[in-house]
């Protein structure tokens, strides 16, 4: 018989109250164990390129904790996030943090910036109506 010793207390996340109260979903779990990423995922949608915004989501409510800590401001904790994410993928780090080169958005995307430009999809239109509540 397995003694409880052998299985240590794994210090899993409270699922929100308003999830419980509204049903749903869970799609993304990580976990670490002894500096191990675990991850437990759903295909959750027909468009892969959705895991983006969830993705930029994760990212914009993770600065936000560690800004309501005080350490960091938010905004320089997305940038340490996705400047690590980008580089994780393969992106050219930039040699002094906070001294990103500037560059026009247009020069950046080959297009206008969001705001001249009219949202082609509907993921751009749900991108553009979260950007403008902020």
């Amino acid at each position: 018989m397995a003694d409880a010793q052998d299985h240590p207390i794994y210090d899993a996340l409270v699922i929100p109250n308003e999830a419980l109260d509204k049903g749903g979903v869970e799609i993304l779990r990580g976990g670490l164990v002894k500096g191990e990423l675990y991850v437990t995922a759903r295909r959750a949608f027909d468009d892969p390129g959705m895991w983006g915004e969830v993705l930029g989501e994760l990212t914009r409510r993770i600065a936000h904790i560690y800004a309501a800590e005080g350490k960091y401001t938010a905004k320089d904790a997305f940038a340490a996030i996705s400047g690590a994410y980008a580089a994780d993928l393969g992106a050219p780090v930039i040699s002094e943090p906070g001294k990103a080169r500037k560059m026009s958005k247009r020069k950046a995307t080959g297009r206008k910036p969001e705001a001249e430009s009219k949202p082609r999809t509907k993921r751009a239109k749900t991108a553009a109506r979260r950007n403008a509540r902020r």
